[in-house]
């Protein structure tokens, strides 16, 4: 059925808003500010460490977001908030149901998988690798990767040309807006998940080509041209 599965990381295969909290807060707290609920910080998922950061340093100081993004604050907190997620990852977060043997089953068919994410590089890798399912994936791009994340096309665009990938065989897995939109820009079909991170929307308001329960399905559509 399709040649390419790329898939975003959090909320989508491993479930990681418990441990991103966990080193949201742990930073919070040594510069003196109050910790946020795991709620809130899920609600900041999707955007990448440095808006994750913002939007949870706004929150806690009550400032501005967009002063903050501007003042260069973010950019001066990001290695002690990278120190504090090296610290959490693969602790607290998990797999979502089916995952480990779909993407053996995707890879048993000869489908080629990718992982698009708008987080960083060295955060995205040590949760892979957490959850030993970094072997499944032929390529791995990160927020960043290259000069534009999702919502822009690029990354899945990169994925296309790096496997020589025609769009129509080509399917990307996400939970969020930004992939559905990603996917779209890039001309790809896309499907969804209901439960990961979507700014606390259902994402089955941004009508993906199909709502899914599980990453078993992508399995099931794979399976059955490989058993004819």
């Amino acid at each position: 059925m399709f040649d390419l599965v790329m898939f975003d990381l959090d909320g989508t295969l491993v479930e990681t808003a418990p441990e991103i909290a966990d080193a949201v807060n742990g930073l919070l707290r040594e510069i003196g500010l109050p910790a946020a609920s795991e709620q809130l910080v899920e609600g900041w998922i999707g955007h990448g460490t440095r808006e994750l950061l913002a939007r949870a340093y706004a929150h806690a100081a009550d400032r501005d977001v967009e002063e903050l993004r501007a003042d260069g604050t973010i950019d001066a907190l990001m290695e002690r908030m990278a120190e504090h997620y090296r610290r959490h990852c693969g602790t607290r977060s998990r797999l979502y149901p089916e995952v480990a043997q779909s993407l053996e089953d995707l890879r048993a068919c000869g489908v080629r998988l990718a992982v698009v994410t708008n987080k960083e590089g060295r955060f995205s890798l040590p949760v892979l690798q957490a959850h030993d399912i970094l072997r499944f994936f032929d390529l791995v791009v990160a927020g960043d990767s290259l000069p534009a994340k999702k919502p822009d096309p690029l990354p899945l665009q990169h994925c296309l040309d790096t496997f020589v990938c025609r769009r129509e065989r080509a399917l990307f897995v996400g939970d969020s807006q930004f992939d559905v939109q990603a996917a779209r820009a890039a001309g790809v079909a896309v499907w969804a998940l209901p439960y990961g991170y979507n700014l606390g929307r259902p994402v089955a308001e941004q009508h993906p080509d199909r709502m899914i329960a599980s990453i078993a399905e992508v399995a099931e559509a794979a399976r059955r041209p490989c058993a004819a």
